[in-house]
This record gives C-alpha cells, sequence and structure tokens, in this order.
C-alpha cells in the first residue's frame, strides 16, 4: 500500500512538470493538414517599424473589407524596431486572440559583428569567413556564445507568447540558399542547415520553447531540385516546408511545386514570401499550398487591387473572417 501511494506521488509530480502547451499535436499543424489540398490562407508580412506592426495588414482590409487569415512580423535589427519589439509581440498576441495564423520572422545581425546594424555590408548582408562559421558552430566557441546571446534575447518574447497558450509559425534563417544573407548559401552537413538545426536545439531543448512551428524556407532558384537535399536540415527539425517566390518568370511552375510536395514528405508546404500573389487557376491546379504570404509593401506594387479582391472573394482562399474559432 505504502508503494503504491508513493507511485501516485510521483505520478503527480510527473503531471505537474509536463509544460502547460503540448507540442505532440499543436493545434496549427492540424489546422494547415486539414486545410491542406482543399484551401490557402491568405498572408501578409509586416516588414518594418515594429511601431506600427499591423500597417499591411490593415492595407489589405481597406482593399478588400477583410483582414489576411495569417499575420507576419519580424524581430528586425535596426536600434529603433528591436526598441519596438514588444510592440510587435502585442500585436502577435492580438491578431492570434483574433484568430490569426501568426507568423514570425527574424532577419538577425551577424554575431560576429554588432547588434543593431543595417541592412548592408556591415549587418544582415554582411559575411562569415569559413573559419569564422567554423566558430560559430563550435560551443563555447565566442562567436557561438554571441549566437546564443541574441537567441536569448528574442527568447524572452517567445517565452511570452507561449505564457499565453500561443502557437507560433517560426521561421529563422529564411531563404537558406540566398547566399546575400550572412547564415545563407552554405550547403551540406556543416552549413546553413548545421546552424538551422543549433538554433533550433537552441531554442527548443535549452529555452524549452515547444509553442515553436518550426518553418524551413528556401527560395525558387534555379537549383531548387539539389537545394532541397543540400539545405535540408532533417525532416525532424522542421514542421512546414516553404518556398519564396520572387523569380516571376518561372512564376508559380509546376515543376517548382512538385519539388515542394516531394520534399514535403506529407507534411504542409506553403509559400514563405511572394510579390505576386498566386492567382486562383495556380491555387486549383497547386492545392497544398497551406498558406500564402505577400511581401508588404511588393503586394500593392505587384497586384492590382482587382485581383486581390477576387482572391480574398474566393471560397478557396481563407481570411480571417473564414477562420474564427479554429484554435
Amino acid at each position: 500500500m505504502k508503494g503504491l501511494f508513493l507511485n501516485i506521488f510521483l505520478a503527480g509530480l510527473m503531471l505537474t512538470a509536463l509544460p502547460s502547451f503540448s507540442r505532440q499535436n499543436p493545434s496549427v499543424l492540424k489546422y494547415l493538414k486539414r486545410i491542406s489540398g482543399k484551401q490557402t490562407v491568405f498572408g501578409i508580412h509586416n516588414r518594418e517599424p515594429n511601431k506600427r506592426p499591423a500597417a499591411w495588414t490593415n492595407e489589405v482590409f481597406k482593399i478588400t473589407g477583410k483582414y489576411p487569415g495569417l499575420w507576419s512580423g519580424d524581430f528586425l535589427f535596426q536600434a529603433d524596431n528591436i526598441a519596438n519589439r514588444q510592440v510587435m509581440i502585442d500585436e502577435a498576441a492580438k491578431q492570434w486572440q483574433k484568430g490569426a495564423l501568426i507568423n514570425i520572422m527574424w532577419h538577425s545581425c551577424n554575431p560576429a559583428l554588432e547588434q543593431p546594424c543595417g541592412w548592408d555590408k556591415n549587418g544582415v548582408l554582411s559575411k562569415l569567413t569559413d573559419e569564422q562559421w567554423k566558430l560559430l558552430l563550435t560551443d563555447g566557441s565566442v562567436i557561438n556564445t554571441r549566437w546564443k546571446v541574441l537567441m536569448d534575447e528574442i527568447a524572452g518574447y517567445l517565452q511570452q507568447l507561449k505564457d499565453k497558450k500561443m502557437e507560433v509559425l517560426f521561421r529563422p534563417l529564411h531563404e537558406m540558399n540566398q547566399g546575400s544573407f550572412w547564415w545563407g548559401g552554405r550547403p551540406g552537413a556543416n552549413g546553413t542547415r548545421k546552424l538551422y538545426q543549433l538554433t533550433h536545439d537552441y531554442l527548443t531543448k535549452t529555452k524549452g520553447l515547444n509553442n515553436l512551428i518550426w518553418v524551413w524556407d528556401i527560395q525558387d532558384f534555379g537549383s531548387l531540385a539539389s537545394d532541397v537535399l543540400s539545405y535540408n536540415p532533417g525532416d525532424a527539425y522542421w514542421d512546414v516546408v516553404a518556398l519564396d517566390i520572387y523569380d516571376d518568370k518561372t512564376g508559380f511552375s509546376k515543376e517548382k511545386y512538385n519539388i515542394m510536395v516531394k520534399t514535403g514528405l506529407g507534411k504542409p508546404i506553403a509559400i514563405g514570401e511572394c510579390q505576386t500573389l498566386p492567382t486562383l487557376s495556380i491555387l486549383k491546379e497547386q492545392p497544398k499550398w497551406t498558406f500564402f504570404m505577400g511581401w508588404s509593401e511588393l503586394t500593392f506594387k505587384f497586384n492590382k487591387n482587382e485581383d486581390i479582391n477576387t482572391l480574398m472573394k474566393s471560397n478557396k482562399v481563407l481570411s480571417l473572417n473564414e477562420m474564427k474559432g479554429w484554435h
């Protein structure tokens, strides 16, 4: 009898130690899997300034009378935007309460240089030498420790969202095959995918952020068929695979779609960024895109208002209006 009570007591301790949010069956992934092949969520990114974190979401509403079903923000890298990260996070919480999917990016400064930084060769567009890259991936090195400090900073904000029982589509180190960014353009086992693995493990295991839905993201270069292999961090490290489509000459080709479907291994696939939005005919031919995200101001430069309205009015495209109560 004494042993029975001890077992019950220990079981109680184990239950109280479990996190409040279980990563086993997150509602975001359930929702994306449910709509895959049937409907696609309309999304928009809200680029700087972070002090106006719903500017482009509101612009879509002005044109269509509906809000996008996916809201996206960014931790960013400039002094004023870093100072307003809390404003961005507060907006993410508001959007989640309204019923939107939440996507958060991170254009980070180079850990070998300084923060804050700019959109230049001393900042986001800077380079690491091969030796610096090796040190970045070496636990305990100065650059590696600096990267962890930068991750600690954003982890505090992501923890706030976890405390609110929020799930976040988290898309760090985006466009891995894009050599313009300090983190990108390094294929192979010890390249960008290794940094993605390190980042994933630190935020999930060390910081305990089990509310993150990891999005692995690449761009639609001509090398896409090989890039999905050489930049893949392994399917244990991502929940959604996204393609950024900026090559308007090849557009939303069936070839790109087929590559992403195959790469997804049955997991949700998405259009991570685009300037030209997909048409209804494209979405009919490529039904497994679970969401597409227009890139802020480019959405309104590369698309006519009537085309945006046509998408929003279709029952194949989900705005915020059609998403209430999904989580």
